[in-house]
């Protein structure tokens, strides 16, 4: 495969994109969104867990919550209730996860505007699906654990995951191009991206690059409508200068997935290379950012609603990702 290099966006390209953008300061909410009633109350575990703990706190708590200690520690190992107290005792008193969880306390002693960005969130998908059951929030320390736990019925925020890029309490595991993408303005897009999935229908017999790209751009697209005044950086999980570059040269990537025959490709392998986590796309140019299968997904999918006049929820619905590809017109901009 030939690999491109990507040249420079010119200062007319940047300043043409940048007008197209939208930023929380020159946008507003859907009337129709802040009209729907949204009650959310974060369940702050890591002080039941963290201050004071005693079996038989413990006890209470994991018979108060037991979703909270289902998602969260079911997949522990523990094989029966005596171990899981002895074990989670030792573990949230142990000097460290003390020391982390004060930490926690310090950057998220209020959490109000994450609370906000959520209640939003919900009353956008409300709005598209009336019958949407707002989850029960929690957020935790999770000792780096679990960043999110995120089903129809609860999400759990490791809020330790989200501390200030340059604190010293960072998880050791992550590479730096994911791990930048751990923080308060990426948090609410990834949540809304990945309920998503469940009004996200699909074809599971279609496994090609193209089925993967089109999922990746229904949700995309699903986030940004339920979030409009969220800039794309923080739901694609981009830099600036990556959404920019890969505006600039959409023409010459789309030409790679053309010339190379990509599109309906079903090499697992092959089909990571374009959509799985990477610090660039590599096959196509050191300058291309990864993930950039979901990317152009995205502005299929895009393309794919204005010349069709679908509401969400049908696009949601319509799981055949070639006739998407098909009615979207689509070509580079």
């Amino acid at each position: 495969m030939k690999k491109i290099t990507l040249p420079a966006l010119t200062f007319f390209s940047v300043l043409a994109i940048i007008s197209c953008n939208r930023t929380k300061d020159t946008c507003e909410l859907p009337e129709a969104y802040l009209k729907i009633p949204v009650d959310l109350e974060i369940v702050r575990m890591e002080d039941l867990y963290f201050e004071e703990l005693t079996r038989e706190k413990l006890l209470y708590n994991q018979e108060k919550y037991p979703e909270f200690s289902a998602a969260m520690f079911d997949n522990m190992g523990f094989q029966n209730q005596d171990q899981m107290v002895d074990e989670l005792l030792k573990i949230h008193g142990d000097s460290g996860m003390q020391d982390l969880y004060q930490e926690v306390k310090v950057h998220f002693d209020n959490i109000e505007n994450i609370e906000e960005s959520l209640e939003n969130a919900f009353r956008g998908i409300k709005h598209h699906y009336p019958d949407f059951k707002i989850p029960q929030v929690y957020t935790f320390v999770t000792g780096f654990g679990s960043d999110l736990i995120i089903n129809e019925d609860i999400i759990v925020i490791g809020l330790d995951y989200f501390l200030p890029e340059d604190h010293p309490f960072q998880p050791v595991d992550l590479p730096y191009y994911i791990l930048k993408r751990y923080n308060e303005q990426h948090l609410v897009p990834t949540i809304v991206t990945a309920l998503s999935s469940q009004f996200n229908h699909i074809d599971v017999k279609d496994r090609t690059l193209l089925a993967e790209m089109i999922f990746y751009g229904k949700a995309y697209h699903f986030t940004k409508t339920i979030l409009p005044c969220t800039p794309d950086e923080y739901i694609i999980g981009y830099e600036t200068k990556e959404i920019l570059g890969s505006y600039a040269n959409e023409e010459m990537i789309w030409g790679h997935f053309i010339e190379n025959e990509l599109l309906y490709e079903t090499n697992p392998f092959e089909i990571r290379r374009y959509t799985g986590e990477a610090p660039f796309t590599d096959v196509i140019s050191p300058d291309a950012p990864g993930r950039i299968g979901r990317w152009l997904g995205w502005n299929i999918v895009d393309d794919y609603l204005i010349n069709n006049d679908l509401s969400l929820q049908e696009l949601m619905e319509q799981d055949d990702a070639r006739e998407i590809f098909s009615k979207s017109g689509y070509k580079p901009r």
